[in-house]
């Protein structure tokens, strides 16, 4: 069945600064924005489920955004909907997310709220991202339908249909149903990318065997990331109509909650990704420590940060100095300027940080002078 969205298109492609008309189209325009974007670029260095470094077949938060919107686009060719449109929410979808997956979430969400900062939800700040944090304060200037999409996303909430409001609204305040049948179909590929995926992830790993899987969700969904995401396009596709919108069948959809009840049971609850949440905690709380104390201690005193010797310290005095007009423009508030930063990091960089707040560089040099007697004048 082929859906329209009942809404008026100049709305979707509006922009909060004017651009001249573009050969790519507004859409397609606004994915190429996303690719070259710093934000993009981290992606393929933060955790999706496993923290897996060394083993490049585990699936990263980019590689994640590339399935999203690989299935968007083709369940919206199936349904006759923009599959342009269903590719740029789903390459940005995730920009805001924190390292290490939805532990990273969890833990900075809940340091934030200590501080009377409100939780953090990556999907506000995804298009906190492309709204503002991007470009040195001027984001990316992307359409209403692609940053409405972006922040009505929520793929953890699993429900059996959505249909969109078909209104422009304020997206301050996070859109809880998006404004189009693309920005419905980007939430349920979310969901199809990540089902399958994180159990094959899951098996590879060693932390559930393959066999493991209920038998009622084998034999309907099927076996293998593949066969599952074959299986729920397709039945997307034939099931979405214009009274319910965007929807699983009767049939498949208690199938699907067993599966979520399954993952969330045997992988997101396992002892594996509970023993990373204390870790990562504890990572957490030292940087933002550091940083904290070097912001209290050094304000706008470059020579002050240079003194660290470390590349944290002098990153974050850059990020700091080029953004600090940015945030008193936008909300007059440049408390969540440590928060913000942080939640870029991809785990890489925010290990190498942790190590260097702990082992400091030019202190290991000097140690290891003073113990071979470089130090010393031993004429």
């Amino acid at each position: 069945m082929k859906l329209h969205n009942e809404i008026d298109f100049d709305l979707l492609i509006r922009r909060n600064r004017p651009r001249a008309i573009d050969v790519r189209g507004p859409f397609y325009r606004d994915t190429t924005a996303i690719i070259h974007s710093s934000a993009f670029r981290r992606l393929k260095h933060k955790t999706q489920v496993f923290f897996a470094p060394s083993n490049d077949h585990i699936c990263t938060r980019m590689e994640h955004c590339l399935h999203v919107a690989s299935i968007a686009s083709t369940i919206c060719k199936g349904l006759g909907l923009d599959s342009d449109l269903a590719w740029a929410i789903g390459m940005g979808h995730d920009l805001g997310h924190t390292p290490f997956g939805h532990t990273g979430e969890k833990i900075l969400s809940r340091m934030m709220e200590q501080q009377g900062l409100g939780n953090f939800e990556h999907e506000r700040h995804s298009l906190r991202v492309v709204d503002f944090l991007s470009e040195q304060g001027r984001g990316l200037n992307l359409t209403y339908a692609v940053r409405d999409g972006i922040a009505s996303h929520n793929g953890e909430h699993l429900v059996k249909s959505i249909k969109p409001t078909f209104e422009v609204r304020d997206l301050g305040n996070q859109a809880i149903l998006p404004a189009t049948y693309e920005g419905a179909v980007v939430r349920f590929s979310d969901t199809i990318a990540y089902l399958g995926r994180d159990f094959e992830d899951a098996c590879r790993l060693g932390v559930i065997r393959k066999d493991a899987l209920p038998p009622r969700v084998a034999k309907k969904l099927g076996g293998s990331n593949a066969r599952i995401i074959d299986t729920l396009v397709n039945d997307l596709i034939l099931h979405s109509n214009p009274v319910e919108g965007i929807s699983f069948s009767d049939e498949l959809f208690p199938v699907i909650e067993e599966m979520m009840r399954f993952n969330y049971r045997e992988i997101y609850k396992s002892p594996m990704l509970e023993g990373y949440e204390r870790y990562f905690e504890r990572l957490f709380t030292l940087i933002i420590t550091y940083l904290k104390t070097l912001l209290s201690e050094c304000g706008d005193d470059e020579l002050c940060y240079k003194d660290e010797r470390n590349m944290l310290a002098m990153g974050f005095y850059h990020h700091k100095m080029e953004m600090e007009e940015a945030y008193l423009a936008h909300d007059g508030n440049q408390d969540r300027l440590v928060y913000d930063y942080i939640a870029g990091m991809s785990d890489h960089f925010a290990l190498d940080c942790a190590n260097e707040i702990l082992k400091p560089e030019h202190l290991n040099d000097s140690i290891e002078q003073s113990l071979t007697g470089k130090w010393f004048d031993v004429r």
